[in-house]
């Protein structure tokens, strides 16, 4: 390996451990793609079924110049980069990591919750994104319940700001069912329809089989009379 290589990429990000682990392969997260998943400590939400509380309230541990040296031994091996977390979008380097992760020759995803629009505009105007999947946590109403957060306009921007791109994307809700139900579903199905989303609206049932940040029990699965989405699990 030229290491020489990693210092002079790396030479312009802050230091710092801005991630938690990575996993080294998979074939599930990024569409057609093989990649890897870079995990991104801390979050902005503190949504109860969360099952990376480790990651959420943890510090990372990998610092850029780690992550570049796993990256450059997989150059060629795998087709792209997941940027996950966590919240990837609200470390301050991301954008100029996400542009040299681009320059290895690798195709980039990031899974977001929508917090941090101007941070998505940036990186389509740059032309650095190649899917992105957003999460729908909740109407307005709700939003507080959920992700004890009050971003709901912030994931609303970056929603319109995907809707007018040429970027591929997905919309998903996680589902437990103390916290949405099956009215509620539809009601978001409506409101993301008339926003003009035509995609798959994907829903992924909470499984209590891990620790949550919240600490939630296990959910029933909502028997929805209307489609309001398209369940993975």
């Amino acid at each position: 390996m030229n290491t020489s290589s990693v210092h002079t990429s790396t030479s312009s990000l802050e230091k710092g451990r801005p991630v938690f682990s990575i996993s080294p392969f998979t074939m599930l997260d990024f569409p057609d793609r093989t990649a890897c998943i870079l995990w991104f400590a801390g979050c902005n939400m503190r949504c109860g079924y969360c099952y990376n509380p480790e990651i959420v309230l943890g510090k990372g541990k990998l610092s850029w110049e780690h992550v570049w040296e796993f990256l450059i031994s997989r150059r060629r091996l795998l087709d792209g980069v997941v940027f996950s977390g966590g919240e990837c979008t609200i470390h301050p380097q991301v954008i100029p990591f996400v542009s040299e992760v681009k320059k290895m020759g690798f195709e980039v995803k990031i899974d977001t919750n929508g917090s941090r629009p101007e941070v998505i505009r940036q990186l389509i105007d740059e032309n650095l994104l190649d899917y992105v999947a957003l999460d729908f946590k909740a109407m307005p109403e709700n939003y507080w319940k959920i992700t004890r957060s009050d971003l709901f306009a912030s994931f609303e921007k970056s929603l319109e700001i995907l809707l007018v791109s040429n970027v591929p994307f997905e919309v998903r809700t996680t589902v437990h069912s103390d916290q949405l139900t099956p009215s509620g579903l539809q009601r978001m199905e409506t409101w993301l329809r008339g926003k003009g989303y035509a995609g798959t609206y994907y829903l992924q049932h909470f499984r209590g089989d891990k620790q949550t940040l919240g600490g939630l029990g296990e959910s029933r699965k909502p028997v929805l009379k209307t489609e309001a989405g398209v369940w993975r699990n």
